[in-house]
C-alpha cells in the first residue's frame, strides 16, 4: 500500500474542489431550463389535444386549435433552409478550401462575424426593404424566410467552415496524389466526413428560425388568417407570433392556451433537432477515423 504524499492529497483536494464548481455551473444552467419546461408542461398539457393540434382559431382565437400556426412554422423553416444551408456550405467551402488568406477574405469573415450579431429587428427591417418591397415578394412566406435564411447564415457558415477544416489534411493529400482535382477531392472526400458539423449548424438554424417572431412580423406573418397557404407567396400564420398574439393582445384568454402554444413550439424544435441530432450520430458512427 502506498500512502498519499501531501501534494497528492492536497491535488485531490483542488479536484474535488473543481469539480463541486463545475457541477454546480452545469447545474445553475441546466436549472432554470428544468423549470420552463416543468411549468409549461404543467400548465400547458392539459389544453394539449388533437383538436388543438389540427384545428384552426375559433371565438376570436380564444377557442379551437393552432394548426395555421404550426403548418406556417413548419413552412418557414422548411423554406429558410432550403435557402440558406445550400448557400451557406458553398460560401463556407470557399472560405475553407478555395480562398487564399489575404485582406478580402479576413474581410469577408468579419462581415460574417458582425452579421451573426445584428439584432433580429434590423434583420426584419432589412427583409422588409429588400424582399419585399425590392424584390416585390409581397408580405408572403417567400419574403418571411428569406429573411430568416440571412439571420441565420452565419451560423451555417461558421459550423461548416469549422467542420471542413476539421478533416485532417492528410485526407486531402493522399487523394490528391491519386490525381483527383479539388473539387473532386471535396466533393467525395471532405463533405462527407463534414457532414456532421453541417448538421449542427442546421441543428442551431432550426432552433433559432422557429422562435423568431420580429423578422417574420413584419415580412410574412399574420395575426389571423381564416385560410391555410396554398403557395409560398401568400402569407401564414407562425406559433411564435401566435404566442405573442394569446399572451398578450387577446382579451379572455384561458390561462392554458399561451403555455400550450409554448409548448407545442418548443416541442416541435425538439423534434425536428432529434432527428438531425440522430442522423448525425449514425452518419459519425460509420467514420472510420
Amino acid at each position: 500500500m502506498f500512502e498519499a504524499s501531501p501534494i497528492n492529497l492536497k491535488n485531490l483536494t483542488r479536484q474535488k474542489i473543481f469539480r463541486f464548481l463545475l457541477g454546480s455551473m452545469t447545474a445553475t444552467l441546466i436549472l432554470p431550463v428544468a423549470l420552463i419546461l416543468g411549468t409549461l408542461i404543467v400548465k400547458g398539457a392539459p389544453v394539449i389535444s388533437f383538436d388543438f393540434l389540427f384545428t384552426s382559431p375559433t371565438n376570436g382565437m380564444t377557442a379551437g386549435g393552432i394548426f395555421p400556426a404550426l403548418l406556417g412554422t413548419i413552412l418557414l423553416v422548411l423554406v429558410a433552409l432550403l435557402a440558406s444551408v445550400p448557400l451557406g456550405v458553398a460560401a463556407a467551402i470557399y472560405l475553407s478550401e478555395y480562398a487564399p488568406d489575404n485582406w478580402f477574405t479576413r474581410a469577408i469573415n468579419l462581415a460574417i462575424i458582425n452579421l451573426a450579431g445584428v439584432p433580429s429587428i434590423v434583420h426584419a427591417l432589412f427583409g422588409l426593404g429588400a424582399f419585399v418591397l425590392f424584390f416585390r415578394f409581397g408580405t408572403s412566406i417567400l419574403a418571411a424566410s428569406l429573411t430568416l435564411a440571412v439571420m441565420t447564415l452565419p451560423v451555417v457558415i461558421v459550423a461548416t467552415r469549422e467542420s471542413l477544416q476539421a478533416v485532417p489534411m492528410a485526407f486531402r493529400e493522399a487523394c490528391w496524389n491519386m490525381g483527383a482535382t479539388r473539387w473532386q477531392t471535396i466533393r467525395r472526400i471532405v463533405l462527407p466526413n463534414a457532414v456532421t458539423g453541417i448538421l449542427t449548424g442546421v441543428i442551431l438554424e432550426v432552433s433559432r428560425t422557429s422562435g423568431e417572431t420580429a423578422p417574420i412580423m413584419f415580412t410574412g406573418a399574420v395575426f389571423f388568417l381564416p385560410f391555410l397557404p396554398q403557395g409560398v407567396f401568400d402569407q401564414t400564420m407562425a406559433l411564435s407570433l401566435h404566442l405573442f398574439v394569446v399572451s398578450t393582445q387577446v382579451p379572455e384568454m384561458p390561462e392554458a392556451v399561451p403555455y400550450g402554444v409554448a409548448l407545442v413550439l418548443i416541442g416541435m424544435v425538439l423534434l425536428m433537432n432529434s432527428a438531425s441530432i440522430a442522423l448525425r450520430m449514425y452518419l459519425r458512427g460509420k467514420k472510420k477515423w
